[in-house]
């Protein structure tokens, strides 16, 4: 299947997502335990930006794997904007690319 055959509109983005993190299929990689920690959040922040957070924009394909990566915006608990990236394995599966607030720049 080539990359743009699993293009999921933003709208899809954002719900499957959300269903991905009630369902257990959410799969953080090491780059974002990382950035998670430099901006002082915990997983379960992010899971809150995850729940209440939207994909504004259409995903853009990753030069280098071929796959679609989306952007979910939204504020974490202590009120900064947050921004997390991530893409899918499946429609049940997604992964946390990074994560980064609007005053970093990625």
């Amino acid at each position: 299947m080539q990359p743009q055959d699993r293009r999921r509109s933003k709208e899809d983005a954002g719900r499957l997502i959300r269903e991905c993190s009630l369902d257990g299929g959410i799969i953080p990689t090491r780059h974002f335990w990382r950035e998670l920690e430099k901006e002082g959040l915990s997983i379960v922040d992010a899971l809150i930006i995850i729940r209440r957070g939207y994909v504004f924009d259409e995903p853009e394909p990753d030069i280098s794997t071929g796959e679609w990566k989306y952007r979910m915006t939204g504020t974490a608990p202590e009120g900064q904007i947050i921004h997390i990236v991530f893409c899918f394995n499946s429609d049940d599966e997604a992964v946390l690319i990074t994560i980064f607030s609007d005053g970093d720049s990625h």
